[in-house]
Formats: C-alpha cells, sequence, structure tokens
C-alpha cells in the first residue's frame, strides 16, 4: 500500500474508458491517399496521366520537442487541448473506515507567464472528456505543467516538467511507463490505465498526444508505492481551426441547390452580398 504519512494513492477510479477519447477525429495512423487516371479509356500504345495524393501521419514529435523532464516546446504555431484523466492521492481517515479522495492541483505555465491552475478537486470531479485548458501555442514557446495535494490545511510537494527528478513524466505513443512495477502487471494500475496501454505494456494514445503521469506522494522511484498516478493528463496538438462562414441561423452559405451563392450587388444600401458574408459570424473545427 502506497502511503505518505496517512496518505495513500490508489487506483484512479473513473478514467474514461478506451472509445470515448478515441472517437475524437485523428490523424490517419498509417499512410493514406487518393490514385485516379485520366482518360480512363486508353488505346494501346498510350498512357493515361496519373495523379495521386499520400497523407502520411504526423507524430507528436514532428510537431512539438520534449526537453528535459517534460517541457513542450512547439515547432510551429498550434492549438494545445489538456485534459484531467484522473487525480489518484487519498488519505485515510478516522472516522470511517477506508480512504477518501484528496483534492489536488494542476497548473499550467506557458511561455514564463507564470504557473495558472486548471484544475482543483478530488478525483471525483474529474471529467476525462472535458477540455480544462485550451490554447493557441506559438513556435518556440515553452509549455510546462506542475502539480500537487492539499492535505490536513497544508500543501504537499511542487512537482512540475522542469525539476520533477522522476516524478513527472512525458509519455508519447509506444512509450513504457518507467514504474518500479509495469503498469501492464499491476492489476491495481491496470483498471485505469488499460485504455491508454497496448498488450505490450507500452503507452497507446493518438499520434499528436502526449500524456503525462505524475507522482506527488513518494521521491523515491524504488519504493512500491511510486506508481506515476496521482495525477494524470492528456495533451493534444492541433494544426488549425478551419472556419466556415454562417448566417446567424447557423445555415451555410451555399444556396439550396447546393450552388454558390451571387456577389451581386444588393441595392440601395451598396452592401454587397460578399460584403454582407464577411460581415456574418463564424465556426471553428479542430483539424489534427
Amino acid at each position: 500500500m502506497k502511503c505518505t504519512h496517512s496518505l495513500t494513492a490508489t487506483a484512479l477510479a473513473i478514467l474514461v474508458s478506451s472509445g470515448s477519447l478515441r472517437s475524437q477525429e485523428q490523424s490517419p495512423q498509417i499512410p493514406v491517399g487518393s490514385l485516379s487516371a485520366y482518360p480512363t479509356i486508353v488505346q494501346t500504345g498510350t498512357h493515361p496521366t496519373l495523379t495521386w495524393s499520400v497523407t502520411v501521419p504526423e507524430a507528436v514529435e514532428d510537431i512539438v520537442d520534449i526537453e528535459g523532464p517534460g517541457t513542450l516546446v512547439p515547432k510551429r504555431d498550434v492549438i494545445m487541448d489538456v485534459r484531467i484523466l484522473g487525480a489518484g492521492v487519498t488519505a485515510s481517515t478516522y472516522y470511517r473506515p477506508g480512504f477518501i479522495f484528496v483534492p489536488t492541483e494542476c497548473q499550467i505555465n506557458v511561455n514564463g507567464s507564470g504557473y495558472n491552475p486548471i484544475f482543483y478537486g478530488t478525483n471525483n470531479d474529474v471529467n476525462p472528456n472535458e477540455i480544462v485548458y485550451t490554447k493557441k501555442v506559438e513556435e518556440g514557446e515553452e509549455v510546462n505543467f506542475g502539480s500537487r495535494y492539499y492535505y490536513n490545511y497544508s500543501w504537499g510537494p511542487w512537482f512540475s516538467t522542469t525539476n520533477s527528478n522522476g516524478n513527472v513524466v512525458a509519455l508519447r505513443n509506444g512509450d513504457t511507463p518507467p514504474t518500479t512495477t509495469p503498469m501492464h502487471y499491476a492489476p491495481t494500475i491496470e483498471t485505469f490505465i488499460r485504455p491508454y496501454l497496448g498488450e505490450d505494456g507500452k503507452i497507446k494514445i493518438g499520434p499528436r498526444d502526449v500524456l503525462y503521469l505524475m507522482e506527488l506522494t513518494h521521491t523515491n522511484p524504488n519504493h512500491s508505492g511510486f506508481d506515476l498516478q496521482d495525477m494524470a493528463l492528456l495533451v493534444t496538438f492541433y494544426d488549425q481551426v478551419a472556419e466556415e462562414s454562417t448566417d446567424a441561423s447557423g445555415s451555410s452559405e451555399s444556396g439550396g441547390d447546393g450552388s454558390s451563392q451571387s456577389e451581386a450587388s444588393s441595392g440601395d444600401d451598396g452592401d454587397s452580398s460578399a460584403e454582407k458574408r464577411r460581415k456574418k459570424r463564424k465556426r471553428g473545427r479542430r483539424r489534427r
């Protein structure tokens, strides 16, 4: 059993199932594309013109550098989403058997602006599908994370991606979690991290994801309680937001037959259809 004084860290009970996060739009896992020929029928001795397009999947290391224990440095301007997956610090109590979850805080520091809280609560407050922080991060800006727990009217030690001494690790798809007991062999851990582990015990997440696991109650990596499950968060990167113009009711700009609307002058007010469309609000969708 893992403990620091009366503190223990148990399995994160409510991490999202494998289907919910995997249902997000993701870049292809293998190269995909299309091939066309023109003309489709040719005479003997002639050759058609071939046109093809291939999309090669990017890995997160193609988009950001991971420096030191876990500092993220984008290689180009990207949109970053952060989700809290679990907060597993618990404490024993004298007034009832078992354990209670202890409030845990997670903070973010973008480009040296100082640490700002993005989550505070117990594991019961975690919603793995909720984006707790989103921001367009510019090329070269450093992104760091830190966390600590609150118990008995005081804060526990602070661990961050800049000075974690192994207490905070940043993992990519295919990495092996550096724990005393391999996670895929430990039943108490497997129950909550199974969605993010392959059969070989390696991390199984999206190609543009970074998974952070934090240990907040122990500093000795050889201790059986050093299991890197006190705070878990997922960082996802997108290239841009693809925008589509809409009117106030949410309908698109094309006509009922699917054709583009005319840009002729609209009358005495001197406003063209094109000008009106520029004034319409826009909605966006992340493209990974």
